[in-house]
């Protein structure tokens, strides 16, 4: 059997460690040093429309766009950006003006836009976001779902200053 016995080396390390880290978790919140910034994504931009108006939501609503935006480098949330939704959806075409909408991200640089269901366009449910301020380079995304049957959505931007 082992005994193990703690040193007084061992006890300060245990204690400092403790100390900076507030013994369950880190006292300051982690941040993400040397982030990349998001690429577009190949047929992000097909049926863009710029200036899209915000809105409240798009159509009659049922599904969920969320995500977040952040700053490249450091990760740190970005507040009132503006983000451009449109899709595919059972209410309409992607080309169609009534399926696109924008919202701004809240203070903790997240976003949520309701719009109706999106169904498979060129046999992929898929949909489209963009950031295009102007504040930060520009980014096209086109994420796909996972099935046609999900009601939620989710794209993550990481901005890299223009």
């Amino acid at each position: 059997m082992t005994n193990s016995h703690l040193s007084r080396r061992s006890a300060m390390a245990l204690g400092g460690a403790a100390l900076v880290t507030g013994g369950s978790g880190l006292l300051m919140p982690a941040r993400a040093a040397g982030l990349a910034p998001t690429r577009s994504m190949r047929g992000g931009s097909n049926n863009y429309r710029p200036g899209a108006p915000i809105v409240e939501r798009i159509g009659g609503g049922g599904f969920w766009m969320t995500g977040t935006v952040r700053r490249a480098g450091d990760g740190a949330p970005l507040p009132g950006q503006r983000i451009q939704i449109w899709a595919h959806t059972t209410e309409g075409h992607e080309r169609d003006p009534q399926s696109h909408g924008a919202t701004l991200t809240d203070a903790n640089g997240e976003f949520r836009l309701e719009m109706p269901q999106i169904v498979p366009a060129f046999g992929q449910p898929h949909g489209h976001l963009a950031y295009d301020s102007g504040e930060f380079e520009t980014v096209f995304l086109r994420p796909i779902m996972a099935s046609s049957k999900d009601q939620t959505l989710a794209a993550h931007f990481v901005l890299q200053p223009a």
